[in-house]
């Protein structure tokens, strides 16, 4: 049923291009009348019907809906091109009032930078020596480029003699930066079937993954299905390394990450010091994405981190809720109770995409946490800085590290 809708929804979108033309073109080539036929023999052939502003809106939420999936397949090229040309012929009334499951005039309309700053990275002529940056992705074209380039490019300074690509893990992105901007970027089993084809030998991926979760363990699963296919294959630590039994547990990378985010909000923020920050009465609260993984004990465990640092207007979250302590109601209570009247929201997220531009810093959404924040009445002013961790240099350093030690592993 659901490749039938797909079908018939690129289908329709033909065809209303079609009606379209011909409702708005006069064909000055008919022939003239008959005379000798019966006056009463005329052509009843009705004129085509003009689609909607309504019906031409429906298709292309159809459309989008339909490329709003997390499985590639041998249609979704012509998919995308087909949501894209049927939006592309809306007029600017028409596009607002696109709305399906999970399309909204946003999907093609919203403005999130300029895509040709990034590079997709999924250049044949690699070598024998792969570098495979593997991330969730982001279609917010800014992030995309300053964060997830930004670590990519970090690698390739530091490791000229390696072929830095990229893979993508969220499909549902992947086709959206196509649809909308024409980049195409390679999904992880695409990028490693390219991989084979090139002749790689030694493969190091680098996810730019926050932790050992759910995506983390999905990729290892997908690189154990090419361990015959490729002869050496290792992959390096995420951002916050391992995730260890319980909250006490702390390691170096969650220090270096904890100091290094909180130092950008601090500068961002126009303090000279976080102890500045905390005598003026501003808490910073970064938000994470939470999880149901065991492992949404790193959010536990970077508030510990933080707290281990002496950093008391400091305050970890999550979008998600898990850990319970870290859900939006916990923390504005806690920030409450600590008596801090000014606060600065930030992501802890490696890009700032839609949960740092939507669920964080959306004044229009009444559950976004600035709007929450505010809604609570105990703080007198609330702030955003809408940044991934993928553009602080102490953070691409770490990837960087992590790295190395893979190199050395593989190379040994």
């Amino acid at each position: 049923m659901k490749n039938a809708k797909i079908i018939l929804a690129v289908v329709l979108a033909i065809a209303m291009v079609f009606a379209l033309a011909a409702c708005g073109t006069t064909n000055n080539t008919t022939p003239a009348p008959n005379n000798t036929n019966n006056a009463n023999n005329t052509n009843t052939e009705p004129e085509p019907q003009k689609p909607t502003d309504e019906e031409l809106a429906k298709n292309v939420a159809d459309l989008i809906d339909a490329i709003y999936v997390q499985e590639w397949t041998d249609k979704t090229d012509a998919q995308c091109a087909a949501a894209k040309a049927a939006w592309d012929a809306l007029t600017d009334a028409q596009k607002k009032l696109v709305e399906g499951e999970e399309a909204d005039p946003d999907y093609f309309g919203r403005d999130t930078g300029d895509a040709k700053k990034d590079d997709p990275r999924n250049a044949d002529n690699i070598g024998e020596k792969e570098l495979l940056v593997v991330s969730f992705g982001t279609s917010f074209n800014e992030s995309r480029s300053t964060d997830i380039k930004g670590i990519e490019d970090a690698l390739a300074k530091a490791y000229p003699d390696w072929a830095v690509r990229r893979a993508f893990t969220a499909q549902i992105i992947i086709n959206h930066v196509q649809a909308r901007d024409g980049e195409k970027i390679d999904n992880v089993k695409q990028a490693l079937e390219r991989a084979v084809k090139n002749g790689v030998k030694t493969l190091v991926v680098q996810p730019t993954h926050l932790m050992h979760g759910a995506e983390y363990d999905e990729l290892v699963e997908e690189l154990n299905n090419y361990k015959d296919k490729i002869a050496t294959i290792v992959v390096a630590e995420p951002l916050l390394g391992e995730v260890g039994a319980d909250a006490t547990i702390i390691n170096a990378d969650k220090e270096a990450v904890a100091k290094a985010v909180v130092a950008e909000a601090v500068k961002a923020a126009g303090f000279d010091s976080l102890d500045a920050a905390e005598k003026a009465g501003t808490a910073f609260v970064f938000m994470g994405h939470g999880t149901s993984h065991n492992a949404k004990v790193t959010y536990s465990q970077m508030q510990t981190q933080m707290n281990k640092l002496g950093y008391k207007n400091v305050f970890i979250g999550t979008v998600e809720g898990e850990p319970e302590e870290t859900a939006c109601e916990e923390v504005i209570k806690a920030v409450s109770e600590a008596g801090y009247k000014t606060v600065v929201l930030r992501p802890l997220m490696v890009v700032a995409g839609d949960h740092a531009n939507n669920d964080m810093a959306d004044p229009e959404d009444p559950e976004s946490w600035l709007s929450m924040f505010n809604a609570s009445k105990k703080f007198e002013k609330v702030d955003t800085q809408i940044a991934g961790l993928g553009r602080i240099e102490a953070v691409e350093n770490i990837y960087v590290e992590h790295t190395a030690a893979a190199i050395k592993e593989a190379t040994k």
